[in-house]
This record gives structure tokens, sequence and C-alpha cells, in this order.
């Protein structure tokens, strides 16, 4: 009886999703809808009751798990990026990760349609941030602070359709650098870019370069080009495709979705091609056209600026000034900037010569403007930060070290603590504690009575380099007999010098390898 009950409730839950799919498709009333979502949800819940549920074993698509050898590698990076942005003198905080919807809505121009909204709370509407810099706007004009060099890394969510395989998600992590305060020019911009420039090299994933503009200057441009005002932001989110498609598709938008003459568009296509240093900013000072628009010409003084000073910082051969770089976001007002491995970049032009990549691996940029969005006196506090495009990175430090077939350590154990005869459990256990006490990294079996060898094996398969062995003669003598893994080196070592004893080992260990991979 029971298996007729099940297949007759299948065969319900069958007819009555069609009923639901069928309204949904013919867009029927809401409450109709809602009223046979449950009558489904009701028949699914008594199939539920006849036996074990089966659940769908996948992560929401859009986000993944993370093994041990995966976070490893991700810690490693993000160790090396707080210490550039300590380094710097930064400051953290935090944000809830979600928002009210009105603090995100208006803020990122035609990506504004991939903000995660939730259901009613409350009364509250809500939505999951989209990035780290409106919140952080949200917070300066709420907190009335002025002045601060803050980072913040943490999860972002977009209801983006998800390339995976190239580091782009639904879920995942920024790491965001901002300055906040009223400076002189270009002083924390250039220092804005010096930290992309350090991050980068440290990570060793290659040769990079990062693209400079100033969205007063595209402002200026698309003015010359005859682009009408109402248009200049809908032209620059196109104009940003450049770094993922070809001219001729971002050319076709123009004209054809935007509404853009072909003479303008044509126009464009020519200044985007302008790419160099110092030599194209004379050059386009010179410009007829461009030096009749007031904005134009203070973009091209600050861009000016901004290279000498990356001069200073011994960077200029990573920067690049590309007039065809233009970051959609709305909120930004100033200098613009994006780092691409040239490995991998995509490179746009009029004349159909392109190559496209894995896009960008940071950008950021200044805006003055958002902060008094929030302030009830619409006081401005001017901004500029940049954030490292960290999946991207974690895409390609995972790469590497699976080409390199090299093992990943994914504990930070410095010594294991091995029993030479049965019955020593407790002594095992007092000097665990002893080195844990002394801040030692330690490890040691779960099992009473342990074989000697299985512990160095299990030593040499997860990298522990040391073990410290202990056995009847040893508590008869007061010593400790520890142990290279590597080189299988033995010492006996007084037990009141076990801890410093380890730490001139260690010391010794990571000089060794420093000194043999110099080699």
């Amino acid at each position: 009886m029971a298996n007729v009950d099940k297949k007759t409730l299948e065969e319900q839950i069958k007819i009555q999703g069609e009923i639901v799919r069928k309204l949904k498709a013919e867009k029927a009333d809401k409450d109709k809808v809602t009223e046979e979502v449950n009558k489904l949800l009701e028949l699914k819940k008594q199939h539920g009751d006849n036996g074990p549920k089966k659940f769908v074993l996948k992560t929401p698509k859009g986000t993944r798990d993370f093994t041990p050898e995966q976070m490893a590698i991700r810690e490693g990076v993000f160790d090396k990026i707080i210490s550039c942005f300590k380094r710097h003198g930064a400051e953290t905080i935090d944000t809830p990760v979600f928002e009210l919807k009105e603090t995100l809505t208006g803020k990122y121009g035609e990506d504004s349609k991939l903000i995660y909204d939730l259901a009613d709370q409350g009364g509250e509407l809500l939505s999951l941030r989209y990035d780290l810099t409106v919140p952080f706007a949200r917070y300066l004009a709420m907190n009335k602070v002025s002045n601060i060099k803050r980072y913040h890394i943490a999860k972002v969510y977009r209801r983006d359709n998800p390339a995976m395989n190239r580091g782009r998600f639904r879920e995942f992590y920024q790491c965001d650098f901002d300055i906040a305060g009223q400076y002189d020019p270009m002083l924390p911009d250039a220092e804005c870019i010096k930290i992309v420039v350090e991050i980068l090299s440290s990570l060793d994933i290659g040769d990079f370069v990062i693209k400079v503009n100033h969205r007063k200057l595209l402002d200026g441009m698309f003015a010359v080009c005859g682009v009408p005002d109402d248009k200049f932001r809908a032209i620059c989110s196109t104009v940003d495709k450049l770094d993922k498609t070809f001219w001729d598709d971002v050319r076709d938008e123009m004209i054809n979705e935007k509404g853009l003459d072909s003479e303008a568009a044509d126009m464009i296509g020519e200044y985007v091609q302008f790419k160099g240093g110092l030599d194209l900013v004379n050059e386009l000072l010179k410009d007829k056209n461009l030096t009749t628009k007031k904005n134009a010409v203070e973009a091209l003084e600050e861009i000016k600026l901004l290279l000498t000073y990356c001069e200073a910082y011994n960077v200029s051969d990573k920067v690049c000034f590309d007039m065809s770089l233009a970051r959609g976001l709305d909120y930004y007002t100033g200098v613009i900037y994006e780092a691409v491995l040239t490995a991998h970049s995509h490179q746009a032009s009029a004349s159909g010569e392109e190559n496209v990549g894995v896009g960008s691996v940071a950008g950021g940029g200044r805006y003055d403007g958002l902060v008094g969005m929030f302030d009830s006196k619409g006081k401005k506090v001017p901004c500029v930060g940049v954030s490292i495009g960290i999946e991207r990175l974690f895409s390609i430090m995972e790469a590497k070290a699976l080409a390199a077939a090299k093992k990943v350590r994914t504990t930070e154990t410095e010594v294991y603590v091995i029993a030479a005869q049965k019955g020593m459990v407790e002594e095992r256990l007092k000097l665990c504690n002893a080195l844990w006490d002394a801040d030692v990294k330690t490890e040691q079996s779960y099992k009473k009575n342990t074989k000697m060898l299985s512990e160095f094996q299990y030593c040499e398969q997860n990298g522990i380099p040391l073990a410290a062995i202990i056995g009847q003669s040893e508590i008869e003598t007061g010593v400790v007999k520890l142990k290279i893994i590597g080189s299988r080196e033995e010492r006996d070592v007084p037990r009141s010098d076990i801890v410093q004893e380890i730490r001139n080992m260690l010391a010794s260990l990571k000089i060794g390898k420093e000194s043999t991979s110099g080699n």
C-alpha cells in the first residue's frame, strides 16, 4: 500500500509542478501562483515523510568549496596582501554582508541589475553587498569620518553569469585598500598604484601592466566626439567592455543599442587606440579638440603628475596611460586604473587585431562624490582606492601549484611528539603541553600506542620538519631526542633547553631552505 501511495504522490507532484510552471509562464496573478506553489510544497512534504530525504549534493551555481590545499594557497596570498596593506599604514574595518537596498541602488550603473535582493525582513528592504566601496562610503558618512586609510577583506555577492574557470563567481572575496581625506593631488593615487605593484610582484605571477586613465578625460573625449551629455555614462559602460570583447562589438553596441551616431563612435575608436606615457600626455595637451574642454585639460595635468610620482616610486615601467580604459561604475570621478597580466591581457584596437584573455587582476580609482551621497548635508570626503582581484589571482596560483606538482603544506606543525615505547601516552601529553605553552606548533597521534616508522612517515607526508622522541631512557636522563625529518639527523637535548633548541633548529632549517632556493 505504501508503494502505491508513494507513486500516487509522485504523480500528483508532477501534475502540480506542471500547473505551477504554466501559471508562471502565463504571468498569472501572484496570489494564484503562491496558492499553487504552496500546494506543491505540501505534496513534496508528504512525499518526504515516506522515506529518507535525498539531497542534491552540490554547491550553488557560482560558488565552490575549498580543499585544505586550496585554503593553504589562499591564506598565503592573503598574508602577503595584508602585510603590504599594513606596511603602508592601513587599519581595517568590517561592515555587514547586507545593506539597505537604497544604500546600493544607483551606484553601479548598468551593473546594478547584478545586485542580490533579499526578502522583506521586518519592513526593511535589504540587498547583499555588491562590493566593499559603497559600504565604506556609507560607513564614513554615518560615522562622520573624514580621514582614514583602511583595508577591508570580505565576501561580496553578484547575481552574475559565472565563469568559474576564469575566476568569475557569484560569491567571492574582495581585498580593498582606500585612502579617504583631503590631500594634495595624486599623492594618495600614486601610492595605490605602488601598492598594486608591490602585491603583484610579491606573488610572482608573471609580467603585468597597470593601465591608467581619468574619468574627466573620458568625459571630455566623449564631448569632443559628439556624445550627448545624457549618454556619457552609458557609453562609458560600453567602452569599459573593451578588455573583454572586440572593438567591432563595442562599436556595434554604441550605435545599435545606445543610439550613438556612427561618426561619434568612430572618433571614439580613434582616441581609444592611444596608449603610452608622459610623451602621450604632452601630445594630447596639444590636441586642438581636447584642449577646448576644461575637464580634459585638468585630467591630463593630473595624469602627468601621477606618472611623475610613479617615476619617483620606481614603478613607471609597470604603468601605461591607456585611453581605452573606462571602468563602468558610476561613482568614479577622477583617476582610474586597472592591472592586467600581460600574458593574459586583452588588447583591443580599431584595426581588428585583438587578443582576448582572462581580464584584470586589480582595479580602482578616485571617487570623490560617493560619501556625499549619504551625508544629509552633502558633505564630500575625497576618496581613492584599489581592489585586488583576489579570485583571479587564486585561480592562477592554484594552476601554478598544480603544474609544479609540488605538495602544498596544509598545516604549520613544527614538531611531532613520538613515544619510543608503549604505555607512555601521559609523557607524550606532558611534552605536548609544555611545547604548546611555549607557543610551539605541535602535534601527536591520538592512539595510545604507535609505531615509530608510521609516525616518521606521517611527518614526511605532511612536511613536519622536526620529531620530538621520548622514551624511558630519555626520561631517566632528562633529555628529549630531536630528529630532523629531512636529513634524519638526531641529537639529545636537555629537557630544560628543548624549546630554545627547537627554535634554533627551525631557524637553521629556514635559512638553509632559503639558501638552497636562492641557488
